[in-house]
């Protein structure tokens, strides 16, 4: 039986204080994709209403939705969804260990969150605020 060692390129240290401010609102974010990722199967009836009634009131008489379109719709969105889980799992992980491309991925992801109103504006908010944090930043040189 073998001691594990320890990783020697992992930041030596206690977390700065403001490391919260990125690696909560990625959990916030990885929790919240993983609950759509949840309840997608059962999206099809609720896009099929939709696109019907959005059809019946621009007054295209001839645009009809198949049940193969909406069923690759939901498939492409469980694979972006996916995607997603993936990137903010590793980004927040990186993040943790102190590596640089985590704390650029966690700007990106910010960034893109300040796209979705309200909740995730506000996160991507503090997001920024902590991947600009100067403690941070030293944290993350690797």
């Amino acid at each position: 039986m073998t001691v594990p060692t320890p990783n020697p390129a992992a930041p030596s240290g206690p977390l700065p204080p403001r490391i919260g401010f990125l690696t909560v609102p990625l959990m916030i974010n990885l929790i919240y994709s993983a609950i759509t990722l949840l309840f997608l199967p059962f999206a099809g009836p609720t896009l099929t209403d939709t696109t019907s009634e959005m059809v019946r009131q621009m007054g295209v008489p001839d645009l009809t939705v198949t049940p193969a379109q909406v069923q690759t719709a939901l498939w492409i969105s469980f694979v972006l969804t996916m995607v997603q889980i993936l990137w903010v799992y590793y980004t927040r992980r990186a993040v943790l260990e102190g590596r640089n491309w985590g704390r650029v991925s966690s700007i990106v992801l910010a960034v893109f969150s300040l796209l979705i109103p309200p909740i995730f504006t506000i996160l991507g908010i503090v997001m920024l605020i902590g991947a600009f944090d100067k403690q941070v930043v030293a944290y993350t040189r690797r």
